[in-house]
């Protein structure tokens, strides 16, 4: 199984350097110069590392297969991709294979659902499920929220906020400014 390391996004500049959606951890080892990485599609690569640099937060690299912006401005979209065996073994690190699939529990023992996927959000993960009523729920993936992560014993469990889930939504709790301290 292949694990994607970063989306290409837009050109930058004239000579064919690319800005990049990062998915890893550690782009620094995954982007190292000198590294090969295939792509997906695979059409599109291999591509090989010869310089990243960062700009106010924001990842770009030059391959040594792109040499312009037109060459550049073809990747858009194209993902960098590794080997699930080249992956770490973080022990808080999940992909979203390993989590597809799992049972949803609530901290009491309720059946919440199943685990459909994982979207990356600006600030963090979050974990998609479909409740057992079939709404589809987008659950901020943090430990406050997602407290166990068990993808030996099938499932996770949530201690959610009122109203974060559709089958909660009348629980829901929306402060005001009259009832906010000064």
């Amino acid at each position: 199984m292949q694990l994607t390391v970063a989306r290409i996004g837009r050109a930058h500049g004239l000579r064919g350097e690319v800005a990049l959606d990062l998915r890893t951890d550690v782009p620094d080892e995954r982007l190292a110069a000198g590294t090969e990485l295939a792509t997906e599609p695979a059409s599109a690569g291999p591509l090989t590392v010869v310089r990243t640099r960062i700009q106010q937060g924001r990842w770009y690299v030059t391959f040594a297969q792109v040499s312009d912006r037109t060459a550049a401005e073809a990747l858009r979209g194209v993902e960098l991709v590794v080997d699930a065996d080249e992956a770490d073994d973080d022990e808080d690190a999940w992909y979203p294979h390993e989590l597809a699939g799992l049972r949803v529990e609530h901290v009491d023992g309720r059946v919440l659902g199943e685990v459909v996927g994982l979207d990356q959000g600006p600030a963090h993960d979050l974990l998609v499920i479909r409740e057992t009523g079939g709404a589809r729920t987008a659950v901020p993936f943090v430990r406050a929220i997602v407290p166990v992560v068990d993808v030996p014993g099938g499932r996770v469990v949530l201690d959610p906020p009122g109203g974060l889930l559709a089958s909660d939504a009348a629980n829901l709790v929306v402060s005001d400014d009259e009832t906010r301290g000064s």
